[in-house]
Parts: C-alpha cells; sequence; structure tokens
C-alpha cells in the first residue's frame, strides 16, 4: 500500500472526528479518518441512530443519524479521506513526526494525531461456539464490507437491533434466500426498518427463524451452514447456507490504545486542557476518550476541545505562523467555500 502523508490522522469517525475536518478545513488542513467500524459515525450511528440528541447547541433535536448526515454535510467542502473497517495498531515516532499502522497494512506519516475514539474501539461481539472465527471472512463475518458477495447467495442472519434488519432487508434484494435468526419475535432496530422487513417475510423474500440461538458453526474445511437451538423446545435445527453475518453489537474496549505510550486514568487518556493534547507531543486526545478536571462526556465539549486542540495542530505544521482565525460571518472566503451546503 501507498504510504499515506497528512496534516492530521483521526483516530474515530464519530462526532468529534468529523467536526476535526471542519476545524481543520477551516485552516487548510486536510485530515484523514481511520475507524473500526464500517461506516463513519460512532455511536451514534452503531448504537443509537433512531434515538434523539437534545443537548446540540441551536438544534431542538435529531436523531444519532440526523446528526451525523448535518455534520458529513458540514465536511463537504473541505479535504479528507476515511478508512474503514481497520484499526490503528501500531504508533511510533518518525524524525519529527509519527507513523501510523493499521490493522490493514496502512501506514501514514503525520504531525498530529487526533484520538476521537470515544470509549474507545469497538469490537464484535462473538457468537458463543467453539472457534468462532474458525471460517472469518470465508464463510461468516461480523460486518458487510462488499455487499456483492452475498449476490445469489443464502446468507443466515444473526441478531436483532439495526444492523440485523438493515442488512436483512438490503441483502434481500441480490440474495438468493435470506434468514434472520433471532432469540425472540421482538426487535431493537427502527421500527420502519422492521415493518419493511416484516413485508419482505410475506413475500418470501426473508425466512424469520425465532425463536433460535446459534448452537455450532458446520464445515470441516470449507463452511457450510449453521446449527440452530430452539430457545424454547432445545431441538436443533441445521440450516445449510452459503454465508452467515453475526450482529450481537459491540463491545467497547481500548484495545491498542494501552500500547502507544499516552497517559491514562481510568481507561480514559490524560490531556491537557489549554490545546487537549497529550504527554506525547502532536497526539491530541479529544471527545470521551479524553480526562482532565471537570470533564462531561458531551458531544458539545468534544467539539470545544477539537477546535482548540487543531489550533496546536496548524501551529505543529507552520511553526512561527499565526493562526489565521476568522469568523466565518466575516470570512467572505470561508463563505464562498461553504457555500457548497446551501
Amino acid at each position: 500500500m501507498k504510504l499515506i502523508e497528512t496534516d492530521i490522522v483521526i483516530i474515530g469517525a464519530g462526532p468529534v472526528g468529523l467536526f476535526t475536518v471542519f476545524e481543520a478545513g477551516l485552516l487548510g488542513l486536510n485530515c484523514h479518518l481511520i475507524d473500526n467500524l464500517d461506516k463513519v459515525g460512532g455511536q451514534c450511528i452503531e448504537l443509537y441512530p433512531e434515538k434523539p440528541i437534545y443537548d446540540i447547541p441551536g438544534v431542538a433535536n435529531q436523531t444519532g443519524k440526523e446528526h451525523i448526515d448535518a455534520l458529513l454535510k458540514q465536511i463537504e467542502p473541505f479535504d479528507y479521506e476515511v478508512h474503514l473497517n481497520q484499526r490503528v495498531n501500531e504508533i511510533s515516532e518518525f524524525k519529527d513526526s509519527w507513523k501510523l499502522k493499521t490493522s490493514e497494512g496502512q501506514e501514514f506519516i503525520t504531525k498530529n494525531i487526533f484520538i476521537a475514539a470515544g470509549a474507545g474501539s469497538f469490537e464484535p461481539r462473538k457468537p458463543p461456539v467453539m472457534n468462532p472465527d474458525k471460517f472469518l471472512g470465508k464463510g461468516t463475518n461480523y460486518a458487510v464490507k462488499d455487499k456483492s458477495i452475498y449476490k445469489d447467495k443464502e446468507v443466515a442472519i444473526f441478531g436483532g437491533g439495526d444492523s440485523a434488519l438493515d442488512w436483512s432487508v438490503e441483502l434481500a434484494k441480490i440474495a438468493k434466500k435470506i434468514y434472520l435468526i433471532h432469540r425472540r419475535d421482538e426487535f431493537r432496530g427502527a421500527q420502519h426498518t422492521e415493518k419493511k422487513m416484516r413485508a419482505l417475510i410475506e413475500e418470501g423474500n426473508i425466512i424469520l427463524k425465532v425463536p433460535y440461538v446459534i448452537k455450532e458453526i458446520k464445515g470441516d474445511k470449507s463452511f457450510s451452514g449453521v446449527d440452530l437451538l430452539h430457545f424454547e423446545t432445545k431441538e436443533i435445527e441445521t440450516i445449510k447456507c452459503d454465508e452467515s453475518i453475526f450482529f450481537f453489537g459491540l463491545n467497547k474496549q481500548l484495545g491498542p490504545i494501552h500500547d502507544w505510550g499516552v497517559a491514562l486514568e481510568n481507561n480514559k487518556i490524560l490531556v491537557n486542557t489549554e490545546n487537549f493534547e497529550t504527554d506525547k507531543s502532536g497526539i491530541f486526545a479529544v471527545g470521551d476518550i479524553n480526562h482532565y478536571p471537570g470533564k462531561l462526556d458531551l458531544i458539545l465539549c468534544g467539539f470545544h476541545e477539537t477546535t482548540l486542540a487543531v489550533q496546536e495542530a496548524f501551529k505543529r505544521i507552520n511553526p512561527g505562523e499565526r493562526v489565521p482565525f476568522g469568523y466565518t460571518t466575516s470570512n467572505k472566503g470561508l463563505q464562498e467555500k461553504l457555500k457548497v451546503n446551501k
């Protein structure tokens, strides 16, 4: 893979990570975001896409998804790229900069690292079976990275939340057969998606299997299907299929952050309140991942933190230069650039 050089690498593509792109863009800085999930949005998308948020200034209320959509619209004029389905495994010093390497082997060089990882990295909850990853990527998965691989396949989808419902509905358009498997006939996803799912069941495009849980992943040298355990009768049923996807939710973990050498307290990264830099020059922590006296885990606090941190990042890239701060209400150049959002 080509080595990427950029002004700022942002670890975490949640609300604070996305707003970092906006603040950096105002100062002419480019960013690359890295996230372990298969989509941007962090907790807002994975945990409460339909849940109202009431504490965003100037917005009476909006759902988690609406908030992320608004942030994505806001950063459209600026220079950034997103790298999903991978996490930062290694950080090391490189001359007067930092070098990062991800789980996919992608490497970055940057003077500024912004850790905006919320409560930490999200790891998928694995099915409670022996050797759950035996056929990972070859019949079993915890996310949909490329939906084309499910075309004309028989697919077993496990789970009862938004991801299970969303992908059951979406893959029903291209798959040969979809099995949706859940331990009860009640779902935690958005109501309008559940209605679509139940309509597809009526049409025969989705086969709903309740109340069942996973008993075993089948196959010797290759994946061949799954054994299901009836939650009430304890009878076992085998489903032969080509692919299976497990949407059992996510565990929040610090993961490799423990190995990056930044000072921690109670599994949070210690920062100063002048520019929210860690004890490592050029590494910043913003949002719920950081800690300092008086810290509140609110999105709006993360927005404040990253605004000040970006000012310091500019100084590190342009030593001796004055930070070109200006109000968007009076800066004609910025107004012209931001018109794309209108």
